[in-house]
């Protein structure tokens, strides 16, 4: 059993290691000699696949599998190249004679090629002095080959059958360890190239055609017996196209760029569709895309790969990437190749001097040639059947942009099938973007708006890509008018903020009332990205409401617990990578533990059994235990005893006299402040003249229609406030600022309150006259019409004492409009009631009332 072990292991070992020196054909043969050890020696173990001749020094991954192309391969055993068997004799003791190319071509057993080099005169000169190179078909190749070519080499074997094997033949040795992939050796029939490929899988061909038996040496070179007869190249893939008329349909659509490349030297594999392959294409598409470069460039790109990829290397389906920089599957069904698990491939193996040619039967549409609604696959079918249904994919035209977040068919649910057709519509909408939107284009914190209108959000994560609370697989395709992500659940989109949440479940009454004596319960209704581990009532369950009373007697200690809570960073399940701890920070200060196991979270070792329940303002993760940092200490016993009852999955440290840090609530809600900003103290001087006779009274009202605002504004040094009270139309003020004038005032300054950004100013203003007559006994008032006083633009600059000149200008020419204003309208007024009042006007007051800011 032990000894088995160790065989296994070698071999295993052998299947990733080997000799720098060797080629990966010498390594498959040493892999194939391993497996065969217990054979005898110099055995090789081959896969044969079943109902064929076809044997395989095969892979790791094809022995274990049992199978080739999709076949069932059966294990055979034979003398490792190079080796003969002896009667009598276990495995394969004797080294194969060696004689010259001819001789060894009957050793080999391709006695055909050996038969036609007696008959076309080559037996001389491979018998000869010299070093060759021949790859000699097998008997079996030539029984394959089309049997007309055959007749017209037999009809004239001095010259085509000749010129046929000195195309096979190079006038140097090559073992197989020499020849390199896409390397091109000189043949010997006019010197024409011959092309070998040598593939990781260790299958090495010449244009196309596998060595089956290789390197066996000849005293004047080496034989390499291939499974097919190679024909001479001249042309290149842009000249096949050009020559092939079944292929028209395809050369018309190649843009010029693309035939310039295939007619220049290189290493290509071009699937080539034929004209019946484009016919099965819906009526008009080629016609639509005419106009679009980009789109045929893809679609033409989708069908060539920048390497050499001939049939008999393909033993198993492989992804390559095509010029378009998708990708496809190539792959193999027994004889026939497959495309993306599909026979398509019609004739293979067209060998040129730059590459390959597959023909096939349909045309290999890129996902940037398809509208994205043509982009779902089965995966996918319960989303686009119910797009359909609901008559949504009316909204889905080729000329419109959008992108399709379109879950798996697991998401949809029994529950969710079950839902009124309305809200299933709306849940199907809340998948459907607006715009285009790519994969690469994503960023943490952006916005999606959906076709219902709901605001999505994006979270960026090492190894995953989210939505709300949906994380996306692998396979995001890119089309024609827009994008497909796969989402593996259903988007639910948040309405609410954190603390709607806690409030409506009805669980968390103990937690909010901590939040709220500790101040932070805006923390759960105000705007951010928070992550909250939110305990239910059953957390507190251990607690009398004298522990709870004493938890809330020390708000540091409540700040403390309740904060380390909280993150300011949404986290959700599916962005936590898998199988290691993430490092969460809270918002106390102290890391948290995060974990997912088995689809679960568990934060600090504790299972959270509700997750990603998503707020407006964050998300939130039920847990039924209080969480506490391990490393911090408690430094009273009192408030030890009651966090001993709530805390049980650690073993709380006690430090006697340990306090806690004060947390200061601005930190993480925003106090709201205000300043007012004087731009220079103002200056009243009152006048007084003593008049004969009674006095008059006048009183002017300024009245502001604009509603005033305060903002805060900072100011280098110390700042003053000046109140003002203003009468905002409707019901007055009952404060009042008064200035009595006993005579004609003068009025030396003008200031002004600025309580918001500097922009021009305008005061709208109304006057109102009031007279009193002794002499009649009666008074009379009018009222001026409210006027607008334009000011300066202090826009320019930061502050007034920028510029004090443009200040004291300024409010000299206010003062003048006012007594200028004022002198009119007496004057007018004058007109209308002389006689009445100009003898009884004795003393006018003046009053000035403002609207007091609010502080």
């Amino acid at each position: 059993m032990d000894q088995l072990l160790v065989v296994t292991f070698v071999a295993v070992v052998l299947c990733f290691v080997g000799n720098v020196d060797s080629s990966a054909y010498d390594k498959i043969v040493s892999h194939s000699r391993i497996r065969a050890k217990k054979e005898g020696p110099n055995v090789c173990a081959l896969q044969q696949v079943q109902g064929t001749k076809k044997k395989y020094f095969s892979t790791c991954r094809n022995w274990y599998k049992k199978s080739i192309c999709g076949k069932q391969a059966l294990i055979v055993y034979e003398c490792c190249p190079g080796y003969m068997k002896l009667e009598g004799m276990r495995g394969c003791p004797a080294v194969a004679p060696i004689d010259h190319v001819y001789g060894t071509l009957g050793v080999l057993k391709a006695t055909t090629t050996q038969t036609y080099s007696d008959m076309s005169k080559l037996r001389a000169e491979i018998e000869g002095e010299g070093s060759f190179t021949l790859f000699a078909p097998s008997n079996d190749a030539w029984e394959e080959l089309d049997p007309t070519l055959r007749s017209g080499l037999e009809s004239n074997v001095n010259i085509e059958l000749k010129n046929s094997l000195h195309y096979h033949m190079v006038n140097h040795r090559l073992m197989t360890k020499d020849m390199k992939n896409d390397m091109t050796v000189t043949s010997m029939y006019n010197n024409l190239g011959i092309y070998i490929n040598h593939y990781p899988n260790g299958v090495l061909t010449v244009n196309c055609a596998r060595l089956i038996h290789a390197n066996q040496v000849a005293t004047n070179g080496v034989v390499h017996v291939i499974d097919r007869v190679i024909s001479s190249v001249g042309n290149t893939i842009r000249d096949f196209l050009e020559n092939t008329d079944d292929l028209s349909s395809f050369d018309a659509a190649l843009a010029a760029e693309v035939m310039d490349k295939l007619g220049k030297p290189g290493h290509y594999t071009l699937f080539a569709p034929t004209n019946s392959a484009f016919d099965k294409l819906k009526p008009g598409f080629m016609e639509s895309i005419t106009e679009n470069q980009e789109v045929i460039k893809a679609l033409v790109n989708n069908h060539l790969l920048n390497s050499v990829q001939c049939a008999e290397a393909i033993m198993a389906g492989t992804v390559y990437e095509t010029a378009e920089g998708s990708t496809i599957e190539i792959g193999c069904d027994g004889d026939s190749l497959t495309v993306n698990g599909i026979k398509m491939v019609l004739k293979k193996d067209i060998v040129t001097s730059n590459g390959v040619v597959h023909l096939i039967d349909r045309v290999i549409m890129p996902d940037s040639a398809k509208e994205v609604w043509e982009l779902m696959d089965d995966s996918q079918s319960t989303f686009s059947d119910l797009v359909s249904e609901m008559g949504l994919s009316a909204s889905l035209g080729s000329k419109t942009e959008y992108t399709l977040l379109a879950p798996l068919n697991a998401a949809f649910t029994e529950e969710v099938m079950s839902q009124d057709e309305t809200l299933l519509k709306l849940i199907l909408e809340n998948h459907m973007l607006k715009t285009k939107i790519t994969l690469n284009e994503l960023y943490s914190g952006q916005m999606l708006e959906t076709l219902s209108g709901k605001m999505l959000r994006v979270f960026i994560y090492r190894t995953a890509v989210c939505i709300e609370n949906a994380c996306m697989v692998r396979g995001s395709k890119e089309g024609s008018n827009g994008a497909l992500h796969l989402m593996r659940s259903l988007i639910q989109p948040a309405d609410k903020t954190m603390f709607e949440l806690l409030v409506d479940d009805g669980r968390f009454k103990v937690f909010l009332s901590l939040m709220e004596t500790a101040g932070l319960d805006e923390l759960l209704k105000q705007k951010g990205s928070y992550t909250v581990f939110a305990p239910t009532d059953d957390a507190f369950e251990a607690l009398t409401k004298k522990d709870i009373a004493l938890l809330k007697g020390d708000l540091n200690a409540l700040r403390t617990i309740l904060l380390y809570h909280f993150s300011d960073w949404i986290l959700i399940n599916g962005g936590l990578e898998r199988g290691v701890t993430n490092l969460l920070t809270s918002l106390q200060g102290n890391n948290l533990q995060v974990k997912s196991v088995n689809n679960s979270i568990y934060i600090n070792s504790v299972e959270v059994p509700e997750g990603d329940r998503m707020a407006t303002n964050g998300v939130v993760h039920v847990v039924k235990n209080v969480l506490y940092p391990a490393e911090l200490p408690v430094g009273r016993q009192d408030l030890l005893a009651v966090l001993t009852k709530l805390i049980k999955y650690i073993q709380i440290k006690f430090v006697s006299g340990y306090s806690y840090v004060e947390i200061p609530l601005s930190f993480f809600i925003p106090q709201s402040t205000k300043m007012i900003r004087v731009v220079e103290q103002p200056s009243v001087t009152t006048f007084t003249k003593i008049v004969e006779g009674q006095p008059t009274i006048t009183k002017v009202t300024e009245v502001i229609e604009t509603e005033p605002s305060v903002s805060r504004v900072v100011v280098a040094g110390e700042s003053t406030r000046t109140k003002v009270t203003r009468v905002i139309e409707g019901q007055p003020s009952p404060k009042k600022v008064t200035r009595v004038i006993d005579r004609k005032p003068t009025i030396t300054k003008v200031t002004r309150v600025i309580s918001g950004e500097l922009k021009s100013l305008y005061h709208q203003m109304s006057f109102k006259f009031v007279f009193f007559c002794p002499s009649e006994g009666v008074s009379k008032s009018t009222v001026i019409e409210p006027q607008i006083i334009k000011g300066p633009d202090f826009s320019k600059f930061t502050n007034f004492r920028d510029n004090p000149a443009l200040v004291n200008e300024e409010s000299e020419r206010i003062t003048k409009l006012i007594q200028g204003e004022k002198a009119k309208d007496l004057h007018r007024y004058s007109d209308a009631s002389a006689s009445s009042f100009t003898a009884g006007m004795r003393r006018a007051r003046l009053v000035r009332r403002h609207h007091k800011p609010t502080e």
